[in-house]
């Protein structure tokens, strides 16, 4: 996985403790820091595909990104076809056909 983009981060000059902190204090210190960071959205697509569980990552706390994933997994799932159904073929169109008949 690159990585190169945390050399660019706003955190590359804070202490890391600044970004682990213990209270909603802490939490929005690191928020202000990250709200303006050039690599705040690589930055939490990491933590989201790493399932970091500490810290704050590209602006979000370990709830927030939690409930990213919830909505992330909720939104797949109602996306994806239901068990039996026969796959969509590749290149098929599933807009309505014209003239055709629906409830």
């Amino acid at each position: 996985m690159d990585t190169s983009w945390m050399a660019k981060g706003n955190c590359r000059d804070e202490p890391a403790s600044r970004f682990f902190p213990s209270d909603g204090v802490g939490v929005e210190a690191a928020r202000r820091i990250c709200a303006t960071c050039p690599v705040k959205d690589p930055c939490l697509e990491y933590a989201l595909d790493q399932r970091v569980d500490h810290g704050v990552w590209g602006g979000a706390s370990e709830r927030e990104r939690r409930r990213i994933l919830k909505r992330r997994r909720a939104a797949s799932e109602r996306s994806a076809p239901s068990p039996g159904s026969p796959p969509t073929p590749v290149g098929a169109s599933t807009a309505p056909v014209p003239g055709a008949v629906t409830d």
